[in-house]
């Protein structure tokens, strides 16, 4: 049976809809996907939960397994955690309370603010990076896309990430630190769900990323709660225990929103796992070691362009800025105070992030060095066209599956045309000989 804590995914294929197309596996950045018998299926141990395919998939095969409002049930207490790409998604003029009082309304019985984690978030990145200034540069955690991304592909990168929870980790833990002492509730009495743009952040809960078990219960899609939040934008006010944001957690929602925040002049924003992964080569290369910290977001136009979200990123990235700038970026938080508990560890990481071997070939390095030299051969034997009909991404893909026994040579229509032209002459061949104890008519008519 596989380990769930290994092989957990948000991202999940429908066998159903799926046609075998191969849209999927030229579009996966970690090459996770490929198609066999007609169906696609996912590597596990590559997919990193980025939804790329989700958005490609013409046939709606992939979708992200998410958690319904009906599990709001299961606990006493229950905390709606709404992501700052949330806040984008909405017509305009709806403000965060809008959002909020909607969110009560549906069911929820307190609503915390990630924007405000995220201020906090921004105190201690920066209280970070201005302590540690060997080593550059220091790359983002709040992807947690990214974060997989390097685990499977740039595993010597993993030093370079900031161990530093992400904003929705450090909501989730005040809300339940908070409500606990205010309530009397014990941590497993409060069910703390986040409203999310991504599938990689439902993945996070069951599978965490740096630390062994996520403050965060269930993560509920954006694009599966809208529609309630959608009517009931007109619910009444309610007091609530937390604090409100302001517009500096907002700007999280959207790329360069995080690096704005922190505050930094030397900073770099990339966003589009194409683009991330071009950046990342970039570091693994030692060329940007002039650069203090790197704010990768997989999505376009960061959180707002997640896979879950609904509205268009361009328009969600001009309703989080007006919203931002109408919030205000004069922040409650006192930031002495941030400082005191970043000084204890209270926003670090409580373990280390470990790296994926989703491209080891064998366990055995001497088997792995041989699979690789016929890799190698194999790959020149193919004709590198990476057309992706053998339901692999490319050819080195291909050549990688058959080194594994994952796949055939003749999987390759190229390669399987050029063995029935050959079988064909050779079949042409022998029928043109006879054996020599059977003669011809005319050999026979020619011995008279």
């Amino acid at each position: 049976m596989k380990d769930l804590q290994l092989f957990y995914h948000s991202v999940t294929l429908d066998v159903d809809k799926c046609k075998g197309c191969t849209n999927c596996i030229k579009g996966c950045p970690t090459e996770a996907i490929r198609v066999r018998n007609g169906r696609a299926y996912i590597l596990e141990n590559k997919c990193i939960d980025c939804g790329e395919c989700i958005r490609i998939c013409p046939n709606n095969a992939k979708y992200a397994a998410t958690d319904s409002i009906d599990r709001l049930k299961d606990f006493k207490f229950t905390v709606a955690l709404p992501a700052p790409s949330l806040f984008g998604q909405f017509k305009e003029g709806t403000t965060t309370k809008n959002v909020i009082y909607a969110l009560k309304k549906i069911g929820f019985d307190e609503v915390y603010q990630v924007p405000l984690a995220a201020e906090e978030v921004s105190i201690a990145i920066r209280e970070y990076i201005s302590r540690h200034k060997n080593l550059r540069p220091i790359i983002s955690s709040s992807c947690p896309a990214v974060i997989r991304l390097i685990q499977v592909r740039f595993p010597e990168l993993i030093k370079n990430i900031i161990p530093i929870q992400s904003p929705m980790e450090i909501a989730a833990k005040r809300a339940k630190e908070i409500l606990g002492e205010k309530y009397d509730l014990a941590p497993e009495e409060i069910g703390v769900f986040f409203i999310s743009p991504c599938p990689a952040k439902a993945t996070s809960i069951k599978q965490p990323i740096g630390t062994g078990r996520s403050y965060v219960d269930g993560v509920i899609s954006i694009s599966g709660i809208f529609g309630e939040i959608v009517k009931n934008l007109d619910a009444k006010a309610f007091q609530s225990v937390f604090p409100d944001s302001s517009g500096i957690g907002i700007g999280w929602g959207r790329s360069g929103g995080e690096n704005m925040a922190i505050g930094g002049d030397n900073y770099l924003a990339v966003d589009g796992i194409q683009n991330c992964i071009e950046v990342l080569e970039e570091v693994e290369m030692n060329k940007l070691s002039d650069v203090d910290y790197i704010e990768c977001q997989a999505c376009v136009g960061g959180c707002i362009g997640g896979a879950l979200t609904v509205e268009n990123h361009y328009i969600a990235r001009v309703k989080l800025r007006r919203l931002s700038e109408k919030m205000g970026y004069q922040s409650i938080l006192d930031e002495a105070s941030v400082i005191e508990q970043f000084n204890q560890g209270y926003y670090h990481m409580e373990g280390e992030i470990q790296a994926k071997s989703a491209f080891k070939l064998d366990d055995n390095l001497a088997e792995a060095i041989r699979k690789m030299e016929l890799l190698e051969k194999t790959v020149k034997d193919l004709p590198g066209l990476d057309c992706g009909s053998c339901g692999s991404p490319n050819c080195r893909a291909l050549a990688e599956d058959i080194v594994k026994g994952l796949a055939n040579e003749t999987d390759c229509i190229f390669k399987l045309r050029d063995k029935v032209k050959h079988l064909a002459a050779e079949m042409f061949d022998l029928a043109q000989k006879m054996p020599p104890t059977m003669e011809s008519e005319d050999r026979g008519n020619d011995s008279r």
